[in-house]
């Protein structure tokens, strides 16, 4: 809730009045320390205290859970068809195989589960008691629909396809880092074993790997989920024409800093999923090839 707060500061342009805007995101063009504790302190004493951190909690599950489902499949089945390739070629597969794959997963995803992030964008956007805001998950569901249209449900999809960057930098990081965290681990193994497997790799491993990889990819894209975010919230069709006029309006109003509004809050939050995710992933993929 507090990245997308972040995320979402604008200057409100001449032809909006005011009022109208009152129930959006902070719209403070600057980025200056303690801007996350004031708006915590916001959230807590004007929006219903710590229930009011917990709003949108059902769009946020719903969409990470379906999300990385639908991502592993989706990157598992891609890497399988191109080592298959590969194979057939006496090759192995290299940095930009990987991108390709996670990336490949990452549009898929993206297209099937855009409708679930807009909602989630605009219930953390808003507090509970704003005028207009979704009271639930089905609720503003029904809203863009009968207000919006199907492509209501769409809003931000070219910065968030612009984003599958972000998943291929992630997994291409973190498939080389396994390698060569195997590869200072193990001496004697084949080529074959060392560039296929992760032998010897322990769950601190998995832990640093994913930490590296995460900060590393979230450091590169991290733009787009500002400019996302913006084009997502409830009066973004009256404020800004599509993605090139944010990016026009941040960079104008607010520098290169705008760009990364929330960048602390969002590691900190997506950091101990990634943890979890990617120690399951691993653990479950050990095990399951040990029954085969």
């Amino acid at each position: 809730m507090v990245k997308t707060r972040l995320q979402g500061k604008f200057d409100v342009p001449p032809q909006i009045e005011s009022w109208e805007l009152n129930y959006l995101v902070d719209r403070s063009s600057s980025s200056r320390l303690g801007s996350s504790l004031r708006i915590i302190r916001e959230i807590f004493y004007h929006e219903g205290g710590l229930v009011a951190f917990y709003r949108g909690l059902t769009p946020n599950v719903i969409g990470n859970s379906t999300s990385w489902g639908l991502y592993f499949l989706c990157y598992g089945s891609l890497k399988d068809t191109i080592r298959a390739y590969r194979d057939k070629k006496g090759q192995i597969l290299s940095s930009s195989d990987y991108f390709i794959a996670s990336g490949g997963a990452g549009a898929i995803t993206s297209v099937l589960t855009n409708p679930i992030w807009v909602i989630k964008t605009r219930m953390l956007s808003t507090g509970s008691r704003a005028p207009g805001a979704y009271s639930s998950f089905t609720y503003g569901a029904k809203q863009i629909y009968n207000a919006e249209g199907i492509p209501g449900f769409y809003r931000g999809l070219v910065p968030a396809l612009f984003g599958v960057s972000h998943g291929g930098l992630q997994f291409m990081a973190y498939e080389q880092l396994k390698l060569l965290r195997s590869w200072s681990k193990t001496t004697e193994v084949s080529q074959t074993k060392s560039h296929s497997g992760t032998e010897g790799l322990g769950n601190l491993d998995f832990f640093a790997i994913s930490s590296l990889s995460k900060v590393f990819a979230s450091s590169m894209t991290y733009p787009y989920q500002v400019i996302r975010s913006r084009l997502q919230t409830y009066e973004a069709r009256v404020i800004y024409r599509g993605a090139v006029d944010v990016f026009s309006q941040i960079w104008a109003r607010e520098g290169m800093a705008g760009f990364y509004k929330g960048l602390g809050p969002n590691l900190f939050r997506v950091l101990p999923s990634t943890w979890v995710t990617f120690l399951v992933y691993e653990n479950t993929k050990f095990y399951l090839s040990r029954l085969e």
